[in-house]
């Protein structure tokens, strides 16, 4: 039985202006639940949560400041091999809008849309603008944001729109739509909860793109706030195909931002908090939520992908996410079900020619060798040297007194005897 409940997508903030917002407010809801099916109970969506006290508008100004996702980046060294030149990257979502000029020249050819009426390049939601302005939006002057593979194509698949989410069975022909479409990377920032034997064909559509060799980044979902730890798919798929990498949100502390989902199906983690990114119509805003850590992620993969697209035999989707997951900035030893194997540094991805042969392994623990190391004894008290040196210190004193004695004992005695008239050569 297949599910025709919402797709969700993972994004949590303000979404269009006071025009859209009974639109917007639907998209909202069911971009954040999951795809469930009449025997298993819908996800809740999430709450918005207001950033900087304004509304994330359409057609708005740029924000002339680098984000901090990108100040934490060396981009001469991140893009010395190239901005990802050669790799198209299937963003299924709401559509890309062709009306924003970082995003235009970004988008490539072969998109389409399962919504009635729709428009592959006309975005009425903004999320899925978003979404592909962090992959590879071009630089502007007067805005301080750019797309991490600025060179990369992005090929919208709309199968989400302001009146009508999407569901399982839309997601799955949009994933064989990109795979058609011949794209290396397909981003998909929206999933679900649902238990997935009610999930065939999603199933059956990530297992093609594993067939024909194509990565899958997929959000991990924002219901984590709670602490608990839920598989979302198609992210929670990584755990049985080897194509897909599970991301999560991190914040400026390389932690696990508070709304992302914690599971042990998460790959990675990528900034996912106070994002800013591209909106319809033109402008930039500020937005959170594991819908962005993705895309981050999905931008280091196009990188490493086209620094390595010309190498024989090529890299596969599973050595790709190795890559990734071994040149992470790593909080633990080894992963963990909140940030997977560490945070994402394409920098460090991309100046690592290691061709990966297996999985990451956790640093070694060093406690056997710590074993052979003998500590040093510690004197409570006064040591062995101390006494010497004080007994030494006694002599020395003591000598210098009795000298001291001796010669003021003469001085005394003469000036005794010449006060007296006593002399020594026997005259009176």
């Amino acid at each position: 039985m297949e599910s025709r409940q919402p797709v969700g997508s993972r994004a949590i903030g303000h979404r269009a202006g006071h025009r859209r917002r009974a639109a917007v407010a639907l998209v909202t809801a069911v971009c954040a639940v999951g795809l469930s099916c009449a025997t298993a109970a819908p996800a809740v969506a999430d709450e918005n949560v207001p950033l900087n006290g304004s509304e994330c508008k359409f057609n708005t100004d740029d924000i002339k400041e680098t984000p901090w996702s990108l100040q934490r980046l060396l981009t001469n060294q991140m893009w010395e091999f190239g901005k990802g030149e050669g790799i198209r990257v299937g963003v299924i979502d709401t559509g890309i809008d062709a009306g924003n000029k970082q995003l235009a020249p970004a988008i490539g050819e072969g998109g389409k849309s399962l919504v009635k009426d729709g428009n592959a390049t006309v975005d009425k939601v903004g999320h899925g603008s978003k979404v592909a302005g962090i992959i590879a939006a071009r630089p502007k002057p007067g805005s301080g944001f750019v797309g991490i593979a600025p060179g990369a194509k992005v090929i919208p698949f709309q199968q989400t729109s302001e009146e009508k989410p999407g569901t399982a069975e839309s997601l799955a022909k949009a994933i064989k739509q990109a795979l058609d479409a011949d794209v290396n990377i397909i981003n998909i920032s929206q999933g679900t909860g649902a238990n997935p034997k009610f999930l065939p064909q999603l199933e059956q559509a990530v297992a093609l793109a594993e067939q024909r060799g194509v990565l899958i980044v997929a959000s991990a979902g924002n219901g984590g706030a709670d602490g608990g730890e839920k598989e979302m798919y198609p992210a929670a798929y990584s755990e049985k195909y080897s194509n897909v990498l599970a991301v999560a949100a991190s914040d400026r502390n390389n932690e696990r931002a508070p709304f992302s989902q914690s599971g042990r199906f998460v790959n990675i983690a990528a900034p996912g908090v106070a994002m800013v990114s591209t909106v319809p119509d033109g402008g930039n805003c500020v937005d959170q939520g594991t819908s962005f850590a993705a895309p981050y992620a999905a931008g280091a993969a196009a990188l490493l992908m086209a620094k390595h697209k010309d190498e024989k035999p090529k890299w596969t989707p599973e050595q790709v996410i190795w890559h990734l997951e071994q040149t992470a900035e790593r909080v633990n030893k080894g992963p963990d079900k909140h940030i997977g194997w560490g945070v994402v540094d394409p920098v460090a991805a991309v100046n690592d020619d290691t061709k990966p042969t297996a999985s990451p392994q956790p640093d070694k623990d060093n406690s056997a060798a710590d074993a052979n190391i003998e500590p040093a004894v510690l004197d409570i008290g006064e040591s062995p040297e101390d006494r010497r040196a004080r007994i030494a210190i006694y002599i020395i004193g003591g000598g210098l007194l009795a000298v001291g004695a001796v010669v003021g004992s003469a001085i005394a005695i003469r000036d005794w005897r010449r006060k007296t008239g006593f002399s020594t050569h026997g005259e009176a």
